[in-house]
């Protein structure tokens, strides 16, 4: 081979070599791009879930306020009369006045009450029915001091006005399930969407210095809980 042979043969090789190396990189770069392309679409399809997350949280808000107002105009004038009051971050109604609610240690509904429930229910209901489709429980929450009598331990006391809270909201619930005039949807309802929760002192409400206000502490809730919270996971577990 000459000399001349040999320096192409050279030449050749380093243009084949060159070539490869080209390939590669083509082939790199090209891939990069998909690559970008795919993680400015997985970006977009965060960003559309986001905002679906965001659109559910400002429509959650929007509800709450609703039905908050939605309550407070139809039971305004009876707060003061049945010593009630609403809840706007929890939409809870609660009934304050525990000597009008039961007899000390009993779930039997005083007359009183019972009076009240059976101007509350039928309204409650009908204010509520608006916001139906939002609603996923109707919570009765039944809440107690911390005491039972004076040689009752801390702990079973708890479990003592735990029983008891259960059976006052189970009373509260018959009783409005019950309720004369109700049609059979609104019963339905009750049946699919209202649950009666005890509580016992796992939420008692405090006085300025921090001490225990036993009076009001023992008290009995409606309470709304939303499906917004339902809605939210839906789209995540979609993501």
């Amino acid at each position: 081979m000459s000399k001349t042979d040999s320096i192409f043969g050279v030449n050749k090789a380093q243009e084949i070599a060159e070539d490869h190396w080209l390939s590669v990189s083509d082939l790199m770069a090209g891939l990069m791009m998909v690559f970008l392309f795919i993680a400015i679409a997985f970006m977009r399809h965060v960003s559309i879930e986001k905002d679906k997350i965001k659109d559910v949280a400002v429509a959650y808000q929007e509800n709450q306020v609703a039905i908050f107002d939605a309550l407070n105009d139809e039971f305004n004038k009876e707060l003061g009369q049945w010593r009630a009051s609403i809840d706007k971050e929890t939409l809870s109604f609660q009934f304050n006045s525990p000597d009008v609610l039961f007899d000390t240690g009993k779930s039997k509904l005083k007359p009183e009450f019972v009076s009240i429930l059976n101007d509350f229910i039928p309204r409650y209901l009908s204010i509520l029915e608006k916001f139906k489709n939002s609603i996923e429980e109707i919570r009765i929450e039944g809440h107690t001091s911390s005491e039972w009598s004076q040689y009752t331990s801390e702990q079973s006391a708890y479990f003592l006005n735990m029983e008891l809270s259960q059976n006052r909201t189970r009373s509260v619930l018959t009783y409005s399930y019950l309720l004369p005039g109700l049609n059979d949807q609104q019963k339905e309802w009750i049946k699919s969407s209202f649950s009666a929760v005890g509580l016992a002192s796992s939420h008692i409400k405090l006085n300025k210095d921090g001490s225990e206000n036993k009076e009001r502490s023992r008290r009995v809730s409606f309470r709304v809980i939303t499906n917004a919270d339902i809605q939210i996971r839906k789209i995540i577990d979609g993501m």
